[in-house]
């Protein structure tokens, strides 16, 4: 016998997450309730400037209840892919643009109740543009090195997975060029 859904129920609908109830049945003939929240989807870009920094964005998080130091990421909008909304959040929170945007690593956030999945773009070939914040952002751009960001992630200072999984892949990918 496999896992079998025999029923979810809608709890919340959000603006980002729908939150349900499964009723699941288990192999070994059990029913159990679990959480189950739908998000639909996301998208991130590690920008690499002209020096090998990283351009990055410090923003407060409601969740955690401080600022945090991320790379530009943000929601799929309809009708976008993620290399679409990657490229556009790049432009939106940091005012640089670019034609060439490399797929680095997709990650799933929260396996155990959540299907958030962000695809993670780069780009060493960065545009001056224009910042187009929503009217409710704020943040703040600023640049740090490769092993900079390093010291924060294994210093605590970082606890964001996909900076954390981007800042790492970006270092590899960097370092076969």
């Amino acid at each position: 016998m496999d896992y079998k859904r025999l029923k979810r129920d809608l709890v919340s609908k959000g603006t980002i997450i729908e939150y349900y109830v499964d009723t699941m049945q288990i192999p070994n003939g059990n029913t159990e309730k679990w959480d189950f929240v739908n998000h639909k989807g996301a998208a991130a870009i590690v920008p690499v400037d002209e020096n090998g920094n990283l351009i990055m964005v410090r923003q407060y998080r409601n969740a955690l209840e401080r600022y945090t130091l991320e790379i530009p990421a943000g929601g799929i909008n309809p009708g976008e892919d993620m290399k679409t909304a990657a490229t556009r959040e790049l432009e939106e929170e940091t005012g640089y643009r670019s034609d060439h945007v490399e797929h680095l690593v997709d990650i799933n956030t929260t396996v155990a109740f959540c299907n958030e999945k962000i695809g993670i773009y780069y780009t060493t070939e960065l545009i001056p543009s224009k910042q187009h914040l929503d009217e409710n952002e704020i943040l703040t751009v600023e640049r740090h090195s490769i092993p900079e960001l390093e010291k924060m992630i294994y210093a605590g200072e970082i606890t964001d997975s996909k900076t954390i999984v981007a800042v790492l892949a970006v270092k590899d990918k960097l370092s076969q060029r």
